[in-house]
This record gives structure tokens, sequence and C-alpha cells, in this order.
């Protein structure tokens, strides 16, 4: 019966694993088409009357809000999502994410109504953040849950996958809208992005609905081991885990958000460079992605995701100076080579793997719940600031040192947090064997 079990889940898992990717890929592109605006076209449309230095931090303040209201989102989707099922949570954060883009892609700008502009890009940028805090656990304990156990990093890498495919499909997106003459550019062409991820929405939505529940969580409920409030359960008595999920996020996010954010105003504005040549260079760099972490994936499966991570960490750390060396020669082609250095080699050696270790942190009844909070924790703590501490720092030294260092840190609190472990608890993912009903009533 074991293995019936095991060929059942097997049948379905790249049914299963497609649908978090397709899903995870719309919710990113949203949330991506706001950080690549937030670089390009926020500053003017929405903080007009400040310096431009103060415009571009105001406008990455906006970028970064979303991260605060993360965690937030976590915890009402994870609570929920233990309780209650993943499959339903993944369906509303879809249709939050969906609302809120739509929202931002009408909104007037300052100019039309002046200070309540900022306000309103702020409230929806909150809103897309609560949509995200609830969208990752779903979407990679649908995947890794239904997963055989030796192939829980590399289903788990699908949707992880999701995130630079996203970010490929805004990025080439702007990079078709920046083909506008500036002036139709700025005041209706930023929009359409926007406008059309509501078709993305309601694609997303249809293939999700198709989807079964994760075979884990229906244990749970079998067993009726639901947690009533799951949040503070976590807190109690997996705070360990919290915490080494929150600094496994550092090396990732400060790299990513560092190349795909910030290096987009560093390179057009301070080095001259043409805007394509860097939307183009981290299109092509996201799109390896897309292969290269299945890749490391499967590494994972083989040799451990931990000892995989700390080499990513390493590596971050080896590889932050040569990245902006590249960047700062403003040569088209070492622009595109270190954005493949960024994201496809280091991004994904340190971000692929986690899908199954930061849920392999926490026991199923509250794997929703606990992964989120320490993912969201460590998004808002490594993410949200990088495109504005990064600015900053960069208009204190007047030099790019101290942002290769900024990444270097980053891969070091990884490094430190992976190597502090005693070992991987690797908190089964297992097998889900059948009820004693469901046996009498196959055998009959």
């Amino acid at each position: 019966m074991a293995n019936a079990t095991y060929t059942k889940s097997n049948s379905s898992i790249v049914k299963v694993a497609t649908a978090s990717f397709i899903g995870t890929l719309i919710e990113y592109f949203d949330f991506f088409l706001f950080g690549t605006a937030a670089a390009l076209i926020f500053n003017k449309v929405f903080f007009p009357n400040l310096d431009p230095l103060v415009g571009t931090l105001a406008s990455f303040g906006t970028f970064g809000a979303a991260f605060l209201a993360r965690p937030l989102g976590g915890v009402i989707f994870g609570h929920y999502g233990d309780r209650l099922g993943r499959k339903t949570m993944l369906v509303l954060s879809l249709l939050l994410m969906g609302f809120a883009t739509l929202s931002v892609g009408l909104m007037p700008t300052y100019a039309q109504v002046g200070v309540l502009a900022p306000v309103l890009l702020v409230i929806s940028r909150l809103i897309q953040g609560v949509a995200i805090g609830g969208e990752w656990s779903g979407a990679v304990l649908m995947a890794v849950e239904h997963a055989p156990p030796s192939k829980r990093a590399f289903y788990g890498s699908w949707p992880q996958c999701g995130v630079p495919a996203g970010l490929v499909l805004a990025t080439g997106c702007f990079y078709l809208v920046q083909l506008l003459p500036h002036e139709e550019m700025m005041s209706w062409g930023w929009r359409v992005p926007f406008l059309a991820s509501a078709l993305l929405v309601i694609l997303g939505m249809y293939i999700r609905l198709k989807i079964a529940e994760s075979p884990e969580f229906e244990a749970v409920k079998e067993r009726k081991e639901e947690v009533r409030l799951p949040v503070a359960f976590v807190m109690r008595t997996a705070w360990r885990s919290v915490l080494v999920s929150m600094m496994s996020m550092a090396a990732p996010n400060i790299i990513f958000y560092v190349a795909t954010v910030f290096a987009l105003k560093y390179g057009s504005e301070t080095l001259g460079m043409p805007r394509s040549t860097i939307l183009g260079a981290v299109c092509l760099a996201s799109f390896i992605q897309v292969f290269t972490m299945p890749m490391v994936a499967i590494a994972a499966d083989r040799y451990g995701t931990r000892a995989v991570l700390m080499f990513g960490s390493l590596m971050t750390m080896l590889g932050a100076y040569p990245f902006f060396w590249l960047i700062d020669t403003a040569q088209p082609l070492n622009v595109y080579l270190a954005m493949i250095l960024a994201l496809p080699l280091l991004h994904a050696t340190t971000f692929g793997p986690l899908a199954s270790f930061i849920p392999d942190q926490f026991e199923a009844r509250i794997r929703y719940t606990g992964s989120a909070v320490g993912y969201h924790i460590g998004g808002m703590t490594h993410s949200g600031p990088v495109p504005f501490v990064a600015a900053a720092m960069f208009a204190w030294a007047g030099d790019s040192w101290p942002l290769a260092l900024y990444i270097g840190f980053g891969g070091l609190v990884t490094l430190v947090a992976l190597a502090c472990m005693s070992s991987s608890k690797h908190t089964a993912i297992r097998e889900v064997a059948p009820s004693k009903s469901k046996l009498h009533s196959s055998n009959a």
C-alpha cells in the first residue's frame, strides 16, 4: 500500500509543481513590476518635487514597504493555511496580488491629486506585501509536500523558478515600454504592464483551482493535529528554526535586489549606460536562472541542502567584488557577465534549495506558518532595505566598494547561521499512509 501511495503522489507531482511555478511566476511578475518602476519611473511620477536623490530614496522606500507587510501576510495566510489548507490560501493570495497590481496601473499621479498619489501607492504596495506573504510558503509546500522525499529540493525549486521567471516577464515588459518616446512612457506607457497583469491573474486562478490539496495537510487534518494558534506555537516551540530561516535569507536576497533593482538606477544614472543594456542583462541572466536553479536543487537532493547553501554563501562572499568590478567598467559585455555571475550562479545556489530547507525546519502542522514567518521576516530584514541602503551607501562613499562589502556581509550572515546548526533538521515530509478507513474501502 505504501508503494501505491507513492505512485499516486508521483503521478500528480509534475502537475502540482507546474501549477506552483505558474502561480508564483504571476505573483512575482506583479511584485517585480513595482520594483522596476520604482527604479525607473516612480521618483518622477509620484515624487516630482523632491531632490533627485531624495526622490530616489522615497521611491525605493515605497518598494521596501511591501517587505514590512510580508510577515503580516505570512502570519495571516499561515494561520489559515495550517488550519484550512494550502490550496485555498494560494488562490486568495493570487487574487489579492492581482487587485493591488491593477490598482497601481489605474493610480492617479502626483500632478493629478498631489500627496494622495504616493499615499495610495504605498497602500497598494502594502497589499502586495501581504499577498506575497501568503504566496511563497503555500506554493513551495504544495510542491514539496506532494514530492517523494528524495526529490523535495528538485520539485521545491519549481516555484522558486517562478521568481526569476516573473522577473524576466516584468523586465521584458519594461524593456518594451522604455522603447516608447519618453513623454509617452512617462504619461501612460508604464501603466500597461500593470493593467495587463489582470489577464495573468485570471489564468493563474484557473490553474490553481485545478490542483489537489497537499497530502501532508490532509494527513494532519485526518489525525486532528491542527494547532489552534499556529504563530504562537511556532514562536514558543520553533523560534530557533525561525531564526535560522531568517538568516538563511541574507545571502540570496541582498545580491538579488542589488542586481535587479539598485543596479538599474546605478547603471543608468551613475555610469551613464542605456537602460536597455541593464534591463537586457537582467532579463537574460534571470532566464538562465530558471534552468540553473533546478540543477542546484538536484545537487541539494544528493549532497544535502545545508551543504549546498553553505557553498553558495561562501561563493557569494567571494563573488561580490568581481560583480561590481564588471559593472563599473560600463561595458555591455561585462554588465551581462556581472548579471550572469550574480543571478544564475550566486543567487541560484543560495536561493534554489531554500524551498526544501526552510520547510524542513518545521513539522507539518505548523509548516505553513513557520516557513512563512521565517522567510518573510528574513525578507523584511534582508530584502526590503537593500535598494535604499545601497543608494545611501553609494551617496556616502561615492564608490561601489561598500556595496560589494554589503553583498559579502549577506553571504557571511547565512554562512554563520548554517555553520552553527548541529545538523539539518530534515523534519520528514514523509509519505502519507492511507487511513484504515481508506484501506478498508480500497480492499472492498
